[in-house]
């Protein structure tokens, strides 16, 4: 190739670069306002986003695996925490870590109660955008798998079931893998709390709490407790500033809709073979 051949080359490959740039440039600024559901972008998702930049919460956290990386990912924050968790969170973060075996906890940034509102506002629109599986490595507050007491975390469940026919194994597979997952909240290691409580020996301890007065809920045994935890997570709240607010569990409330019956007797097949 002579000089001529190699300048006509390099032009060549210049200009059809930036062809493809700009085709490829023009077609995502087309998808958009589809892939970001951009009609449901209202003046409290604004706000919120707003509030997002006021206290530099991606010094900590990441969005879309953009930000910093000392937090956890919040892009799909509001599909594994409710809202009454997070404003309890938000409010006071002390509450629902141990500085001491944590080591490190989230600021008190006394937001107002308008704040929270608006930025939950913006984190469930955030949840919602078609990002195309990125980041492509989900980031859970708390993981999957099981925390020992020691600390130490286990492999998540299995992705496939010790048998297809078995209700337990079933059961198991979906508290791994439902949506929110049920293991990024419950341990199922004794005296391990992560967002809520363990499982472990869950069954022993639903007899007491239906033998005792202050039950509130409807269940008559321990196959119905769980299954109205499930589904009605607030009709009986279990004790504690860390599980609820205000008279709602912190626990989502979308089982009844994400869950089939058949996968809802599953679960309670597996948590009540939690002795």
């Amino acid at each position: 190739m002579n000089k001529r051949q190699a300048r006509i080359f390099a032009l060549a490959s210049t200009a059809i670069s930036a062809l493809i740039f700009l085709i490829l440039t023009v077609d995502s600024h087309r998808q958009f306002p589809t892939l970001t559901n951009a009609e449901t972008i209202t003046p409290q998702v604004t706000s919120g986003k707003d509030v997002w930049h006021k206290y530099n919460c991606i010094n900590c956290h990441t969005l879309f695996g953009e930000g910093a990386y000392y937090a956890p990912d919040l892009t799909k924050i509001t599909q594994h925490r409710g809202e009454a968790y997070l404003k309890a969170f938000i409010r006071d973060p002390a509450n629902f870590y141990d500085e001491q075996k944590h080591r490190r906890l989230m600021p008190k940034q006394d937001l107002s109660d308008q704040e929270i509102d608006d930025l939950i506002a913006f984190l469930d629109w955030v949840s919602k955008v078609d990002n195309q599986d990125w980041p492509p490595r989900p980031i859970l507050v708390t993981g999957g798998g099981t925390i020992t007491p020691t600390g130490e975390r286990s492999a998540p469940a299995s992705v496939t079931a010790d048998a297809s026919d078995n209700p337990i194994a079933l059961g198991r597979l979906l508290f791994g893998t439902a949506t929110p997952s049920c293991s990024a909240c419950h341990s199922t290691s004794p005296g391990v709390e992560l967002a809520g409580p363990s499982m472990a020996g869950l069954a022993a301890r639903t007899e007491e709490t239906l033998a005792s007065p202050d039950y509130d809920g409807e269940a008559t045994d321990v196959e119905g407790y769980i299954r109205e935890s499930i589904l009605a997570p607030s009709a009986h709240l279990v004790p504690g500033e860390r599980f609820s607010a205000d008279g709602v569990s912190f626990m989502p409330n979308t089982y009844r809709d994400s869950l089939t019956d058949e996968q809802t007797d599953q679960l309670v097949a597996y948590l009540m073979s939690l002795k």
